[in-house]
């Protein structure tokens, strides 16, 4: 028994799932970028639920040789299939899989993989190795949009311990960017710290008012 057999059960059953009533809708909410099944969320996750509990008893370069196999189908449900196995399997990646994370990150990108990957199997890695934290700095001033907002996001489940140093600098570092997605994402990354540091949030956005976005502003200052 190989993992990429479940793999395969999982692909079948997924496609059985499959509403093509449905998919038209979910496509334009992607804005046409990806083809879909139609397999609502709640269908997906309980299709995808033997295939998460299997990956326990392998490797985690098996798990990630799934992941890549998901990035390989045409239909979106199946990247958000290998998010949340990644995201399941997040404390198992070693440093040495950041190249692979990057991958997926740069390939068939837009906000709802590169947002799941940020948030959990990015930020958990470099949460548990801090050496990477190198490559997130390398990562903010990339010309590749989805790098440099996994870069800001990376942090958003760290509340008390992100590295408030780090978030400001690379909010200053991207505050002219003219870039939906990193606007957006900077005030994102602020307002989920400011959860935990309203006062420093606060000073931040109002000494840097000129120089940020009113977007990243509004984003960083909404629950303040």
């Amino acid at each position: 028994m190989r993992l990429l057999d479940a793999f395969d059960d999982l692909a079948t059953d997924l496609r059985a799932a499959a509403d093509p009533e449905r998919a038209p809708a979910m496509a334009a909410y992607m804005k046409d970028h990806f083809e879909f099944l139609g397999v609502a969320s709640p269908e997906r996750k309980a299709v995808q639920k033997p295939l998460l509990r299997a990956a326990r008893g392998f490797s985690i370069d098996e798990v990630l040789d799934v992941a890549d196999r998901c990035w390989e189908a045409d239909q979106r449900e199946f990247q958000y299939v290998a998010t949340d196995l990644l995201r399941a399997q997040a404390n198992r990646l070693r440093p040495g899989d950041l190249d692979r994370l990057r991958t997926l990150v740069s390939s068939k990108s837009w906000w709802d993989t590169v947002d799941a990957l940020a948030a959990h199997a990015v930020g958990t890695v470099v949460a548990n190795h801090p050496r990477l934290q190198s490559t997130m700095d390398e990562w903010i001033d990339s010309d590749d949009i989805w790098l440099a907002r996994t870069a800001i996001l990376h942090q958003l489940r760290r509340r008390e311990h992100t590295d408030e140093r780090r978030l400001f600098d690379y909010a200053e570092r991207r505050a002219a960017d003219a870039e939906f997605f990193i606007r957006k994402a900077l005030g994102w990354a602020l307002r989920e710290y400011a959860k935990v540091a309203p006062d420093a949030v606060r000073s931040f956005v109002h000494t840097h008012e000129h120089e940020l976005s009113g977007l990243t502003r509004r984003e960083a200052l909404k629950h303040l």
